[in-house]
């Protein structure tokens, strides 16, 4: 039930990348306008993000930090999912975080995925990247069939039709689409 789901955020952002992902994180993060103020979760499909956020950071004016349990998500800040746990969104809009023992064996992309769009519903903007199409094709089909927008990275040589998939842009009409929100 949609209703009953806590909503405080107009929207919420959940990117999922792989470590390979980093240039197209590189292009995208610059182009958010410097007063964005949806949150952003980057949730990356890789045991090592020690130096993502110090990364990240010199990227964009947005906040960038990473995620802590219990943390309430709030807006103007970009999140990363710690590594070697799968990041959850509980109801009263904070973080959950579970060793991926805690939880099923799918990757930690569809996890986060799934959890956002179970907690935010139709608020949730699912991003894929290059590199994840498949560790994040699963939960898109959940942000989906709770309302919310899904968008991969199209890439010239990299075609994917998926009834999961709203859109399929550029980084440059990613970002367009992000600063219209």
């Amino acid at each position: 039930m949609a209703q009953d789901k806590i909503t405080e955020l107009d929207e919420i952002i959940v990117i999922g990348c792989s470590a390979s992902d980093h240039e197209a994180l590189m292009g995208l993060l610059p182009q958010l306008k410097p007063d964005f103020d949806t949150p952003i979760i980057i949730v990356q499909h890789s045991d090592d993000d020690a130096r993502l956020v110090e990364l990240l950071a010199t990227k964009t004016k947005i906040e960038v930090k990473e995620a802590e349990e219990k943390e309430l998500i709030t807006a103007g800040n970009l999140y990363i999912a710690p590594a070697a746990y799968h990041l959850l969104f509980a109801k009263d809009g904070s973080f959950t975080l579970k060793k991926p023992e805690e939880v099923n064996n799918k990757s930690n992309i569809d996890i986060a995925f799934s959890a956002a769009a179970d907690v935010y519903a139709s608020s949730v903007i699912g991003v894929l990247l290059p590199g994840a199409y498949m560790a994040g094709l699963k939960g898109f089909e959940d942000i989906k069939d709770n309302g919310g927008v899904t968008i991969i990275q199209q890439l010239e040589t990299a075609i994917v039709n998926n009834d999961a998939i709203d859109m399929a842009l550029t980084t440059d009409e990613i970002a367009t689409y992000l600063n219209e929100l």
